[in-house]
This record gives C-alpha cells, structure tokens and sequence, in this order.
C-alpha cells in the first residue's frame, strides 16, 4: 500500500524521538533542538490514518556528506512496505552525497544490499561513574568564544564542518555540560555531557591525545557522580576502550558504521566518543 511520505514538522521531531526512545535508543532530553537546527528538512513521515506511522532522517551537512537516522516504523504497522518507501525517500534526498549511518547489527545485510559498506562497529560502554574532577586551568567550560576555534577542530573529527549543529549542541543548559582542553592557544580535546531517558551520554569525545581524552572525560563525568554514564566509542580505537576499562564501563550495545560511496576516512584513533548514533 502507497503511503503518504511527507517533511515532518519540529513537533514531529519529537515525536521521532520518542519513538527511538520506546526502541530503547535511549536519546537525549535536549536533543531536538540541536538536530532540527541541522537541517530542518531532513526528517520525513510516512502517514496513517491517525497520523503518523514511521520515519527517516537523511540530515545534509553539506553539498557533499548527510547522514541518515530515525529510521523507525511502528511496531503493529510493520511487514507493510512503510520502511521501505521511507527510505526511498531519504535515499533521493541524498543527491550524489557520501551518506553514512550507524545501524543495529541485525539491519546490516539489508543496508549493503543498498549499497553501504561496513567501516567499523561502534560499541555503547556504560556504567556508573565515581571520579575526582581534574585541576588545571586549561580545562574549561565551552563559551561563543571558543566556537570558531571548536568548529575548526571539531571538522577534522567529522566528513563536514557541524556549524549549525555545534551553535545548538554546545550550548549550556540543564543536564548539559561542554569542556575543552585548551593548549597553547588551541583546541586539542573537547567533550559534551547530556543527560539522556536513563543516565548520561558523552559525545562527542575528541582529542590529540590519550591523556587529552582522559582529561576531559573526568572533568565532564565528575558533574554527575554516582551517575550512570555512556560513552559510544568506535571499536578500532584501544585508547577508548582502555578509557572505559579504567572507569568500569561495560559493553552495553553494538552499532555498525557504515557508508554509502567513498569511506571518508575519519582520525578513528582520535575519535573517543563519536556524537550521536542519529547523526553521527
């Protein structure tokens, strides 16, 4: 049966949101702000009679690199071709751009049979955390002042540069918290703490360094002591993984990264914390 595919509204989005949250992706409570801002034509609803009934986002950072979420059909409205005429739609909203995604294991074969190529896995880590911030003054807390600076290192973590993104992702609020480790005059670590349906995320956590990551971490988890924590990291990087080894964090959730056209190639040894599973 033809569905009607249609942009989905900011309230939507929302909407969206919850749905990823009942399949117990486990989002942020404010993350919709940060990803309509990103590109508010990028989500899309398939309609049923009492509204809508599924979802896709394909969110275009630039002319030449999206990536693509929210991929979700309502339980008792699945086995009836919505998801695929969903991503069909998403697929021809890409144009020509590099798009990647992080999928759940079991969807793997269904999205190399339209053309993605696995990268890597990325592994969700969690556990309670009990950790003594850092000292030192070259830790701070991320202000506008600090945001070309950031989205030029931010850019070498990433296929694009995230302006639109970061002015709404960095931006303190309640359950929110963003730190850089500043060196020299230059970014060399940065990270975001945001309160989530259970615990929190950090993500993104990039840095030069191991030490770098470490610090910021600390300094980012020791603002909800006691609390659970989760951190995504991707599977190649050892560093990251011996970061959640030495604060007891615990696989907990497996997502494949994968790309449709080229592999961008991404610093993977840096990358400590990728940003979101909905938007990469």
């Amino acid at each position: 049966m033809q569905q009607k595919i249609r942009r989905a509204s900011r309230g939507e989005l929302d909407v969206m949101i919850e749905w990823a949250a009942e399949e117990g992706w486990n989002p942020g409570l404010g993350d919709a702000g940060p990803f309509w801002a990103t590109d508010p034509d990028g989500y899309w609803v398939a309609d049923g009679e009492d509204g809508p009934v599924g979802a896709i986002s394909l969110v275009r950072y630039n002319e030449s690199y999206g990536f693509l979420g929210f991929y979700i059909t309502r339980p008792d409205h699945r086995g009836q071709g919505i998801g695929r005429q969903l991503w069909q739609q998403a697929m021809s909203a890409a144009e020509g751009r590099i798009i990647g995604l992080d999928g759940v294991v079991a969807q793997q074969e269904i999205y190399r049979r339209s053309g993605f190529t696995y990268a890597h896995a990325n592994i969700r880590y969690g556990g309670s955390i009990d950790v003594v911030e850092p000292p030192g003054a070259d830790l701070l807390e991320v202000a506008p002042v600090h945001m070309p600076l950031l989205t030029d290192f931010d850019r070498r973590f990433v296929p694009a540069r995230r302006e639109a993104f970061l002015r709404e992702w960095l931006k303190p609020s309640d359950g929110r918290r963003s730190v850089l480790l500043l060196r020299d005059g230059a970014v060399a670590a940065y990270g975001t703490i945001r309160a989530c349906r259970n615990g929190f995320k950090i993500g993104p956590l990039f840095s030069d360094t191991e030490t770098g990551a470490d610090l910021v971490f600390r300094k980012l988890a020791a603002a909800v002591n006691g609390s659970e924590v989760f951190l995504d990291i991707p599977e190649p990087n050892a560093s990251a993984k011996a970061l959640c080894d030495r604060y007891n964090l615990r696989p907990v959730f497996e997502t494949a990264r994968m790309y449709r056209g080229p592999d961008p190639g991404l610093p993977l040894a840096r990358i400590h914390g990728i940003t979101t599973f909905e938007l990469g």
